[in-house]
Parts: structure tokens; sequence; C-alpha cells
């Protein structure tokens, strides 16, 4: 259960942040979207924090939205309506990269009635992958996602967790290359493989990789994402939560009280302001059947971001816990 609690001095803190320089220079306006009808809405949000595709330079808002599980729900009309609403949550908080895969049942299928209720005049940024260990079976995954997301391209293509990466990117370097699709990448998560994700990094063009990053998960600080930053290849984060295991971590905890000071009002904004703030980190992925949580997890994405000093301490504090 998500837990918005009050605040609690543990110790003397500074009572104020600074935006850092990083996200003074990504941030730029984003129109929110009305929940349903998909069009801007009369009052625009200001402020949203979008980072820079370095192989493009487009602009693209810091939390997306993942859909494993959540949106694998079949031909439910209640559930597939309360996606509905769940996407336009998303459209209306300034969002953007919506993530998907083959391997998650439905979820393709639910996105592209969702868009096709919202009339596809919310701004959305189509992100899915291939799942497969066959590259006929690769290019006819591309196929089958046009048609399910019901889009004329997909803007981004991954190689899911690395299956056959060689023979997919030769698929997607060729469909690039014709301008069938405008990004490429690769991913992976539990953080695993990270070697062999390095290896191809250094050796293949790529647009975006995606691995496990999140307050507990640091592994990529490492390597991963510093070698991201000098090949200027955009990373989405997924797991921001560890699959809730984090909120579990925190469960009856009160936030710090420093957290007012970057304008988190609850563990899930704390956990995502500190994943976006990275500067090598282009987007979060967080999933939810929540209306509530979709809210939650969209309000991240405005207010003062933590610096690297108060990154440290919000490392310090879950230490602490």
């Amino acid at each position: 259960m998500r837990l918005a609690m009050g605040y609690h001095d543990k110790r003397a803190r500074r009572n104020f942040i600074k935006y850092s320089a990083a996200s003074l220079a990504a941030s730029f306006c984003f129109p929110a979207f009305s929940l349903l009808s998909g069009k801007p809405s009369p009052a625009e949000k200001p402020g949203l924090l979008t980072k820079i595709i370095p192989s493009s330079k487009e602009k693209l808002p810091a939390i997306g939205m993942g859909s494993w599980i959540t949106f694998n729900v079949g031909q439910d009309p209640v559930a597939r309506q309360n996606c509905v609403r769940i996407l336009a949550a998303f459209f209306q908080g300034g969002g953007a990269l919506i993530d998907s895969s083959p391997m998650y049942g439905s979820s393709e299928e639910v996105i592209g009635h969702c868009l096709a209720r919202l009339q596809r005049q919310a701004r959305h940024f189509s992100a899915t992958k291939i799942w497969t260990p066959f590259q006929g079976s690769g290019i006819r995954q591309v196929k089958d996602s046009q048609r399910l997301w019901g889009v004329e391209k997909i803007k981004l293509m991954q190689v899911h967790n690395l299956l056959s990466w060689e023979k997919h990117l030769e698929t997607l370097e060729k469909l690039k290359a014709e301008g069938q699709i405008k990004y490429i990448g690769i991913t992976t998560s539990h953080g695993r493989r990270h070697r062999e994700m390095e290896k191809i990094m250094q050796a293949r063009e790529l647009d975006f990789i995606q691995l496990t990053y999140n307050i507990i998960d640091r592994e990529a600080e490492s390597r991963l994402l510093p070698l991201a930053r000098e090949k200027g290849i955009a990373v989405i984060a997924n797991r921001p939560f560890q699959r809730k295991a984090l909120f579990h971590r925190v469960e009856g905890k009160a936030l710090p009280a420093s957290a007012k000071a970057i304008g988190c009002h609850n563990w899930a904004q704390y956990f995502l302001k500190f994943i976006i703030s990275h500067p090598d980190i282009s987007c979060a992925i967080p999933a939810t059947s929540q209306l509530a949580h979709m809210q939650e997890n969209m309000a991240a994405l405005t207010g003062a971001m933590p610096d690297s000093q108060f990154r440290a301490e919000m490392l310090s504090d879950i230490r602490d816990i």
C-alpha cells in the first residue's frame, strides 16, 4: 500500500533545496490533457521536468508508464475502462512514454484500445519490444505492435532482455534507416547482464537502453550510466519501486523532514525524484492500476529536484530505515 505520511524530524537538516543545474537545463513546459478527450486542459502545467534524448535532441517527460501486469487485462470491460482512466491521468500529468512488450500478454492491445478511446489527440511516445529468439518472428512482432497500438510507426523498438540481440538489432537498424521506426534500443532488468549490455553499447549505435535503477539498485551508476553519457544514449529506468518492495521497506515510516523541500508528499514521489534527478537517467517507468497512484507518480515531474548533496542525504535516510 502506498504511504502518504506526515513529516518527521530525524535530525537537523537544511530546509531548502536548489534545483539542480541539470534539471533546470532540461525543464520544459508540456501541455496537460483532459482526462477523457485527450485535449489540452484549460490550465497548462508549467515546469514539468523533461530530459533531452541525445540522438535527436527531442524532449521527453522524465516519468513514463510501464504496462507489465497492469494493462494485461484481456477483454474485461471494467478493467479496460480502468486502464483508459489510468492512461488519461498519465497524459493529464504530462506523461508521454508508454512502455510495453509482446511478453506482457494483452497489454499492447489494451494500450491500443485506450489510445483509441482517448482519440489519439494526447501526445504519446510509443515504446515496445521484440521478444523472440527468431529474427523472422521479430519482424512480425514489429508489425503486430503497430497494429495492436493502432499507430503507423512505433517510436522506440527495443530488444527485450537482450534476447537474440544480434539478429534483432540488424532488423531494427534496417527499419530505422528506412524511417519505419525512430529509435532503437536494448533492455535488461533485475540488474542482470550488465557486462553484456556494456559490450553492446560499445559496439553498436543505440538511441536508448533500459535497465533497473532505483534508490536501492544502483549498480548501473558504476559503468553503464557513465557509458551512456559518453555514447549519447538515453536511459529508461525500470523497476523504480522494486516491484513494491520499496514500499514494504518503508511501511509505517514517516518521510524525512527534508522531503518537503523537494515537494514530496509520499514515498512514491520521493523514490521517483531520486531516480529522475540523476543527470544520466532520461525516464522512469512506474506501472500502476490505481488512479490515485498514477496521480502521485506524475506529481513527481514538478517542483524542485534534489541536487547531488541532497541525493546523498536521501541515500543515508534509506540506509537508516
